[in-house]
């Protein structure tokens, strides 16, 4: 399917984004991010448990999440999310932060069924981007062994480690 840049920024203004990070700071980095590329309606969650709540009850459209927090770390949302029968929205898609883009995190995130990994710090460009990426290529949750999440994406669309789409 081939939009035009208007019916992007559209689509980008309809969505509604969860911002999960224990810092301040960081939340309203990206919340500036997002309000810069058209986002109009942003949530936040200072920790993964806050998270979970905020998810059950406004149904963001997207999750943005930070790979490192006390409590319940990205991670382990991510498991609790993914699952199936006991969370209620297992598909939302997830775009990954974190400040450390070692190989090892990014085919962890990838294996845990993120959508999407960025490195801090991020881009309003590359925000866009993976927003319009999981809003116009959207892949269908699928069950593979013990992984629930978005279909992998062929080879030929595969990029490199840190700043990469898998």
């Amino acid at each position: 399917m081939t939009i035009n840049a208007k019916q992007a920024e559209t689509l980008i203004h309809q969505l509604s984004v969860l911002v999960v990070d224990d810092s301040q700071f960081m939340r309203n980095m990206v919340r500036s991010l997002l309000a810069n590329i058209g986002v109009k309606k942003t949530f936040e969650a200072a920790d993964g448990i806050a998270a979970l709540e905020m998810i059950r009850d406004v149904s963001p459209d997207v999750v943005v999440l930070d790979w490192e927090m006390p409590l319940l770390n990205g991670p382990e949302l991510v498991r609790i999310v993914r699952s199936p029968g006991v969370f209620p929205s297992p598909d939302i898609p997830i775009i990954m932060l974190s400040g450390h883009g070692e190989r090892w995190r990014v085919l962890e995130a990838a294996k845990l069924g993120v959508n999407e990994f960025l490195c801090k710090p991020v881009s309003a460009k590359a925000l866009m981007e993976r927003l319009i990426s999981i809003v116009l290529k959207p892949r269908a949750s699928v069950r593979l062994g013990e992984y629930y999440g978005p279909a992998p994406r062929p080879p030929s669309l595969k990029k490199n480690s840190a700043g990469a789409a898998f």
